[in-house]
C-alpha cells in the first residue's frame, strides 16, 4: 500500500521515507492539504496531514470521496480537523499524542531570552559593524516571577528550566501539577498570574474555551514591562488586541512561535509576495516583538517521535487496533 503524506518539510522527507521503509510505500508532497489540494488523494486509502492542514467539511468530503479511509495528523494539536464531520463520513482519525516536551519549552525560552536581551537587534548591528549597546539592555531573571498558563508535560519542562533560573513560579491550569507544585509552583487565578508575572508563557491547547485566552481584558492585566511568549496555538492571542497594546509602548517583548492567522502563510515562502494580513505586517515592524513560523517543535528528537508514532498510527489501524491516539475509531470499532 502507498500512503500519501501532505505538508512535509525537506528535512522530514529522509526520516518519512526510513521510518516507513519495510512497512508500506510512501509518497511526501512538501504542499499542504487543505480544499484546491484534497483531490490529489484520490486513490490513497491513508493520508497522513501536517498541523497546518484544513481538514474542514469540504476537505473531509473530497477525502471521503476519493477513497480515502483514514487520516494520521503529524501533531499534537487537532483543532484543524472537524472530528464531528470524520465521524459522520466513517473516517478514522489519530494524531500524535505525545512527543519531545524538551522541544517546545526550550524553544519558548530561546524566544523569552531573545526579546528579554534583544539578540536580534543586536545581531542585526553586528552584521553592520555597529557595535553600540544603545538600546540593548535586558533584565536579570533570577527573582522575577513567571507565569505558566498551562503545566501539562511541556508547561512542565518550561517550569523546570524557570526554576533553574531562580524564579518564582505561578500556574494556572484546570488541574495541579505535583511535579511543579514540588518545584514550588504555586497555582493562582489567571487574573492574578498575568497581573504579578513578569514573563507569561503560554502552554494550553486551542480550544472553544481557550480562543483569545489572552485578550483585550487580560493583555491590560499584564505589567507593562512584561515579556509574553507563545509557543502553542496562535488562536490562543487575541492579535490585534496584542498590536493595540504594542501600539502604546507596552511590554518589553512578545515572542510568538504561531500566529492565529498562520494557515497559509507559515511553512511558506512568501519572500517575493505581497502578503495582505495587515496585523501580521505591523507585528513584524515592533522592535521588541520576534515571530518565527511554528518551528518550536522542529528538532531531530521531537520530529523522529512524531514520525515513529505516525507509522504505528497506520499500522495500528491496518491491524485493527485502537491505540490512546485515534481521535476518531473506525466504524463499529469503540
Amino acid at each position: 500500500m502507498e500512503i500519501l503524506a501532505f505538508g512535509v518539510q525537506s528535512d522530514e522527507k529522509p526520516l518519512m521515507e526510513k521510518a516507513f521503509e519495510g512497512h508500506h510505500d510512501i509518497r511526501c508532497l512538501d504542499v499542504f492539504l487543505n480544499e484546491d489540494t484534497a483531490p490529489i488523494a484520490a486513490g490513497y486509502e491513508i493520508v497522513s496531514s501536517s498541523v497546518n492542514a484544513t481538514l474542514d467539511n469540504r476537505v473531509l468530503q473530497t477525502l471521503a470521496a476519493g477513497g480515502t479511509r483514514m487520516i494520521a495528523q503529524r501533531s499534537t494539536g487537532f483543532n484543524n480537523i472537524d472530528l464531528r464531520v470524520a465521524e459522520r463520513l466513517g473516517l478514522t482519525v489519530a494524531r500524535v499524542s505525545y512527543y519531545s516536551p524538551y522541544s517546545v519549552a526550550e524553544f519558548a525560552w530561546t524566544l523569552a531570552m531573545a526579546v528579554n536581551r534583544r539578540i536580534v537587534r543586536a545581531s542585526n548591528r553586528t552584521r553592520d559593524f555597529d557595535f553600540r549597546l544603545d538600546g540593548l539592555m535586558g533584565r536579570d531573571l533570577r527573582g522575577r516571577t513567571v507565569g505558566v498558563l498551562g503545566t501539562g508535560k511541556i508547561g512542565e519542562a518550561f517550569t523546570r528550566i524557570a526554576h533553574g533560573f531562580g524564579m518564582r513560579l505561578l500556574g494556572w491550569d484546570v488541574a495541579e501539577n505535583p511535579a511543579c507544585v514540588e518545584l514550588g509552583m504555586e497555582y493562582v487565578a489567571k487574573d492574578e498570574l498575568l497581573a504579578e508575572a513578569d514573563l507569561v508563557s503560554l502552554h494550553v491547547p486551542l480550544l472553544p474555551a481557550t480562543q483569545h485566552l489572552i485578550g483585550a481584558d487580560a493583555l491590560r492585566r499584564m505589567k507593562d514591562d512584561a515579556i509574553l511568549v507563545n509557543s502553542s496555538r496562535g488562536g490562543l492571542i487575541d492579535t490585534e488586541a496584542l498590536v493595540g497594546e504594542l501600539r502604546v509602548g507596552r511590554f518589553t517583548g512578545v515572542g510568538l512561535d504561531v500566529y492565529e492567522a498562520e494557515a497559509g502563510l507559515f511553512f511558506l515562502d512568501k519572500s517575493l509576495e505581497v502578503v495582505e494580513d495587515d496585523t501580521l505586517a505591523r507585528l513584524v515592524t515592533f522592535p521588541n516583538v520576534v515571530v518565527t513560523s511554528h518551528q518550536a517543535y522542529y528538532t531531530a528528537d521531537a520530529v523522529a517521535q512524531i514520525i515513529d508514532t505516525t507509522v504505528r498510527n497506520v499500522l495500528d489501524y491496518l491491524a485493527g487496533r485502537r491505540s490512546e491516539n485515534v481521535l476518531v475509531p473506525a466504524p463499529g470499532r469503540s
